[in-house]
């Protein structure tokens, strides 16, 4: 099973890649009623006691690179969801 997303596209931008044993996030917020948000996803993380979780960049323009461990990606779907960042998760069978 896969776990998979959807976002509106007036809020938010994202991609992601596989990078070994992480997952890359490239999040650009677009819309100015939510640019705090990330900063509070952020602030989630930063705040548990695992210190290598989830790595957030802050670059300008309300762009951020996260750097998430493999098995704390379900964690950040979902945290991403919590603050209506995404619309809709769900998991899907993966064919084979």
């Amino acid at each position: 099973m896969k776990l998979v997303y959807e976002s509106n596209p007036d809020i938010l931008d994202i991609k992601e890649v596989e990078v070994m044993n992480d997952i890359e996030f490239t999040i650009r917020i677009l819309s100015p009623s939510h640019f705090n948000t990330m900063k509070h996803v952020q602030k989630i993380f930063e705040e548990n006691d695992i210190l290598t979780d989830v790595l957030v960049y802050t670059y300008s323009n309300h762009e951020y690179r996260v750097v998430v461990r493999k098995v704390f990606y379900g964690d950040f779907i979902l945290q991403l969801m919590k603050c209506q960042l995404l619309t809709k998760v769900e998991w899907k069978e993966e064919l084979p």
